[in-house]
Parts: C-alpha cells; structure tokens; sequence
C-alpha cells in the first residue's frame, strides 16, 4: 500500500472548560513500522472528572499495543497463523488494551488522591476507574492489513481506491443522547467491536482512513451528512494534495464544533505520500 501521511486536529468544545479529546498518529505503515491511529473522548461529566487523562491514557496505551500487533503480523499470512492472529486481534487485544488503560488509571489514582479520599474510606476499583472514563477508537495499517477497533462512540470512515466510502464499525442503529459503553465500563474488553480486513492487493487496499470524535458526526443532521465530508475531504486531498487541507483542517473542526457544542477531533491518513507524526500536545 505504499507510504502514508497523516493529518489531524483537535478543538475545544464551544463552552467546554478543557477539551477531553486526546489523538496521535504514528508510523509509515511498513512491516516493521505499521501505521497507527487512534482518537479518545473523555466523557467530561461530574462522574468522569478525569476523564481528559483516561483519553491520554487510552490513546498512548493503545498505539503503543498497537505498534506490536502490527509488527508481530509480518509472516502471519498462512491460513493457521492468520487465524490465531484475528483470534487474538478479536479477543486478547481488547482485553490487553483495558488492562493497560485499568492500570494507568489506577496508577494515577495511587498517586493524586482526591482529600476526600485521603480521609474517608477507599473506593473501590469500579469507582476509581469511573473517574477516568472515555471512548477509544483506533486503527492500525501494515502492507497487508488493516485492523480496527472501537469501544464507545465516534466514526471511522475507509474510503477504497475505487472511491466507495464504508463505516465498517458503526452501529446498526445510530446512538441517541450521550450514553455511551466506556473504557471505565465493567468489562469493558466484551464491548469492543473489531473490524479485520487483510489486502492481499491494491484493490481492496484502503485510500483514506478517518477516524473522529462524536463531535464531528454530531454536527451534522444525519449520517449522511458526516459521509459527505469525508467524501469532499478524499476529493480535496485527491485534488489538492494535504497541504491546503491541513490548513483548512482547523477552521473545519471549528465549525464542527460550533454546530455539536462538543470537543470535535479527527485523525487521518491518506495512502501514496511522505508521512509525518502527529500527536495532541499540551496548550
């Protein structure tokens, strides 16, 4: 699938206190160094007051897990192996990713005890985790496959070299309000939807992958809505190259922002060009 390049951005909610989002992209999409996205929004209730950190966390916990899983797929195309690979990508994966973001969480906790805790009795593990609860969504990409996962809400488009736009992970149904299932969830490995795509040629190899907080698609009316500005975003990039629309990137996620009241974040790659690294950074 040759070299990728990414693009992102992040924006604070309008009257939001801190933007909860966190975002990186990492790699070139080589066998040995597989191409890895992911975006997290923290919940940003009362209940989840730490939830911008259970963003951060998820976000390095996975690209890091990630990172590994993609390198360890090189030489996995025999038919056995290929299958013990999907079984962990489907199962041990997501129970490897929760246990890292868990011990993350906890280990802050351990060492940022509210004053109230410090003088009252401990709360339990679930409690603790609630305080850090956020979504994930992320993807990796090696020359021969593409793999995505995703626990809570948020979009992730593919965009195939014949132009067709799929949304492998969505829902049947789309989510009404803001309940979502959450990495703070109890067991939350079971809630985690997978999507596996190997590509054996060009073809069936993905052009634009797009992975976006709740934020984006809630600013539109309906689906179709997100689905035709992830259709102008691969027609700009097509047309323009990534350099104007890294550009506009901003006042887009803006604007998105503006309509959904909501931090708004998205992470992309398109295939065929020179790669950069991007990830959130402290403002």
């Amino acid at each position: 699938m040759g070299r990728w390049e990414t693009l992102a951005g992040s924006v604070q909610g309008v009257g939001k206190r801190c933007n909860q989002d966190w975002y990186e992209c990492r790699g070139t999409g080589s066998e040995t160094d597989p191409l890895v996205l992911a975006v997290a929004d923290g919940h940003g209730s009362a209940a989840h007051v730490r939830s911008g950190l259970g963003a951060r966390f998820a976000v390095d916990r996975f690209v890091s897990l990630a990172a590994g899983f993609g390198r360890a797929a090189h030489g996995c195309r025999e038919r056995g192996r290929l299958a013990r690979l999907m079984a962990y990508a489907r199962d041990g994966f997501p129970r490897a990713v929760v246990h890292e973001w868990q011990q993350a969480a906890l280990g802050h906790w351990d060492r940022h005890r509210p004053a109230v805790a410090v003088a009252g009795p401990e709360p339990d593990t679930g409690e603790k985790l609630l305080l850090y609860g956020t979504t994930l969504l992320g993807a990796v990409v090696t020359p021969w496959l593409f793999v995505a996962w995703q626990i809570g809400d948020g979009d992730l488009a593919v965009v195939g070299h014949d132009g067709t736009l799929r949304r492998p992970l969505a829902p049947a149904e789309e989510d009404l309000g803001d309940e979502t299932e959450s990495l703070c969830g109890r067991q939350a490995w079971r809630s985690v939807r997978m999507h596996w795509a190997p590509v054996f040629d060009e073809a069936r190899a993905p052009r634009l992958v797009v992975l976006s907080t709740d934020g984006l698609s809630k600013s539109f009316a309906s689906a179709d809505g997100y689905r035709a500005f992830v259709t102008d975003l691969a027609g700009r990039l097509a047309a323009q190259g990534s350099a104007g629309v890294r550009t506009a990137l901003p006042d887009w996620l803006a604007q998105a922002s503006r309509h959904s009241g909501d931090d708004t974040t998205l992470a992309a790659a398109v295939a065929g060009t020179e790669v950069t690294t991007e990830r959130k950074t402290e403002t």
